[in-house]
């Protein structure tokens, strides 16, 4: 016969009764799932800027085509100023495509007003050399110093105006056109027959 003795068992536990159960998140605030769509909106409206951003390097750098080191310039504002500050009809070279500026100067920005007013252009020309351009009503403007020295070979006409045509002591051929007291230079290591090119296209600028 056995007896049934004090049970070793202790009681329940409150605790007991959760032990077992999956333990859940607490809630999702509003302000917090307002904040997850506001980030997850940036990004949403970030992303065709990116897509922009890398089509327009993508652009550039196609553009910019590592066998072709020459990097092109825009003169058209320089041009404009110039045209402005000088006080005599601005002349400049209306080149087709094959020609392509790379440099432009001008003292027109720096000087009084009314003060003497020099253009520096430069293109790279169709066969790949360079061509300069000098329009000034200084006299001891700094970019005739390439006229220093030059020798004198005579008159030639372009485009119905006379040029007085010289070699540079860089063994270079300089056009030179002066007149109502502006001097106009064409030179460079271009041939002939591009400097003259240049020289044709003079004209009022129309900017």
């Amino acid at each position: 016969m056995t007896g049934s003795g004090p049970s070793s068992q202790r009681p329940p536990h409150p605790d007991d009764a959760t032990a077992g159960a999956e333990v859940l998140p607490p809630p999702v605030s509003a302000a917090e799932r307002a904040n997850r769509l506001s980030a997850a909106n940036m990004l949403r409206s970030l992303l065709p800027l990116v897509v922009i951003c890398l089509l327009v390097v993508g652009w550039q750098a196609f553009r910019n085509n590592p066998d072709d080191p020459v990097r092109e310039i825009e003169p058209t504002s320089s041009l404009r100023l110039a045209e402005a500050r000088a006080v005599y009809p601005l002349l400049i070279p209306a080149l087709d495509e094959g020609y392509r500026p790379t440099s432009v100067r001008t003292d027109a920005g720096t000087n009084p007003e009314g003060s003497p007013v020099t253009v520096q252009l430069g293109y790279v020309t169709p066969a790949g050399n360079y061509a300069g351009y000098v329009v000034t009503d200084d006299a001891d403007a700094e970019a005739l110093d390439v006229l220093d020295g030059a020798a004198e070979e005579g008159a030639v006409e372009i485009d119905g105006e006379e040029w007085t045509r010289s070699t540079t002591q860089r063994g270079e051929t300089a056009l030179t056109r002066v007149a109502d007291g502006v001097t106009l230079v064409v030179t460079g290591s271009a041939g002939d027959d591009e400097l003259r090119e240049v020289a044709e296209a003079v004209e009022p600028f129309a900017g």
